[in-house]
């Protein structure tokens, strides 16, 4: 758990009670703060029963003691308009923020000689297995890493720091509105694409959330930049013109004069002026395509950074395995995969899969983002055959004429029968059953775990009735 020292004695509120907000409120209470909480769904506040911050309405906490107001990162702190919770606090002059600025406020007040390294990681794809990778390449170095954030463990219940370990954090552009004071040793900004625009206003303030990963970085840090797209040039050109931190670029679609690269399987890294080959990642089965071999790139940054040698962080990347839903291979039916994409939830992070199999038997929909399927025009000739469903379903099928055959199922149990039957009687030698929905889920499923999860169901019931896997 981490503790805040700056919070002894202070009253602080904490509005969310998933778990980063239970979380928050166990660490407050160690902490020694008077912590009073609230959630709008009533199972959440019930979870707080026989707790010192069990919940209670908003209306009775005691605004004019609160040091400040820690919210769920789903709050809307702006935009489509400010939650009422925010508003009170403006008016109260409630600081408002989040746990990942409670876990800053935590390394802050360490000495230099006793404060822990973090690396903390964004971009609208590719974050949760960067994030998962780097702690992979870390611990195979033998050093003592911690991850969490957006992935994993809530923030505050990583292990109470010590000067040895390594925080690895992945952190959202929500996260990151919330967050002022913390300090990344090493900060990672893969790529950006529209997403969230309705929660940042534009696709210039999403950028300027995910920017903030750099704001108080120094010299002796990193700030590593995926630039295979073009904020990612931007953003590179602008921190390299600031001057604060070290620069390291890194791309699967270029060769650098500095940073980290990938030519095909290939991974090279340049920190000193002479370029040098790594690895290759021939045999990491977890991270097919070339946005993976981006991904990697960027791990191998940081851990060089911490001092993890090239061959031992690509070595780490062969024994890598894929997180659920981010490409995970589900099994195979005779000659079929089945693949569990459910994380991709926008159309560039579909693109990633899509480049990534031959022969495949595509499921989408859901609930389009903006943009529909604008990026995958013309990208799509991997692609036997479509297989639509929830609300996108229409509109998909209108945007898809021309590029892949389409077939409306509605429900994702009658899509992943139809895939498989197709699939199972085509020519192909090794086809694949690919759900990358491009779609929000919320239309049919709690959320993208949920739907992975009904997808491995409905694979299993498939595989009881076709026999054990090939």
């Amino acid at each position: 758990m981490i503790l805040v020292p700056d919070m002894k004695g202070k009253s602080v509120g904490v509005f969310g009670l998933g778990v980063s907000g239970l979380a928050t409120c166990e660490a407050l209470a160690a902490s020694g703060a008077s912590v009073y909480s609230f959630d709008e769904k009533l199972d959440a506040r019930e979870k707080t029963k026989n707790t010192e911050y069990r919940a209670e309405h908003p209306k009775d906490w005691p605004w004019k003691d609160l040091s400040a107001l820690v919210v769920s990162p789903g709050v809307p702190l702006t935009h489509p308009k400010p939650h009422p919770i925010v508003k009170k606090a403006r008016l109260e002059k409630v600081p408002v923020i989040g746990d990942a600025e409670l876990f800053a406020r935590a390394i802050n007040a360490l000495p230099d000689r006793e404060r822990p390294r973090v690396a903390a990681i964004t971009g609208s794809n590719g974050k949760s297995t960067t994030t998962a990778l780097i702690g992979h390449m870390l611990r195979e170095a033998g050093e003592e890493a911690h991850v969490g954030g957006n992935i994993g463990d809530a923030i505050m219940s990583l292990p109470a720091p010590d000067r040895h370990a390594i925080y690895v954090l992945e952190l959202s552009s929500f996260q990151l509105d919330l967050t002022h004071s913390l300090r990344a040793n090493a900060a990672v900004f893969l790529n950006l694409s529209p997403d969230h625009i309705e929660r940042h206003g534009s696709i210039e303030g999403y950028f300027a959330a995910k920017s903030r990963i750099f704001r108080n970085q120094e010299a002796d840090d990193i700030a590593i930049v995926g630039v295979d797209d073009n904020w990612g040039e931007r953003l590179c050109t602008e921190l390299t013109a600031a001057g604060r931190a070290q620069i390291a670029p890194v791309s699967a679609s270029a060769t650098l004069g500095r940073g980290v690269y990938a030519l095909g399987d290939d991974v090279y890294f340049n920190f000193d002026g002479k370029t040098t080959k790594a690895g290759d990642l021939a045999n990491a089965r977890a991270l097919r395509g070339s946005h993976n071999r981006q991904n990697a790139a960027a791990a191998l940054a940081v851990a060089h950074h911490f001092g993890a040698s090239p061959a031992i962080a690509m070595k780490a990347a062969q024994s890598f395995t894929s997180l659920a839903h981010r490409m995970e291979e589900v099994t195979r039916i005779g000659k079929v995969l089945f693949v569990n994409d459910s994380k991709a939830t926008n159309a560039n992070a579909a693109e990633r899969a899509l480049s990534a199999f031959d022969a495949i038997y595509w499921i989408a929909g859901g609930k389009a983002k903006e943009g529909g399927l604008d990026v995958l025009k013309g990208k799509l000739g991997a692609v036997r055959k479509t297989y639509l469903i929830g609300d996108a379903a229409n509109d998909f099928t209108e945007e898809l004429k021309g590029e892949t055959r389409t077939k409306k199922c509605g429900t994702l149990k009658k899509a992943v029968a139809a895939a498989y039957k197709d699939a199972a009687a085509s020519d192909a030698s090794s086809p694949v059953v690919l759900l990358s929905p491009a779609c929000a889920s919320y239309d049919q499923f709690k959320n993208f775990e949920d739907r992975g999860d009904q997808f491995k169901t409905l694979v299993g019931d498939l595989q009881s009735e076709n026999g054990a896997a090939a």
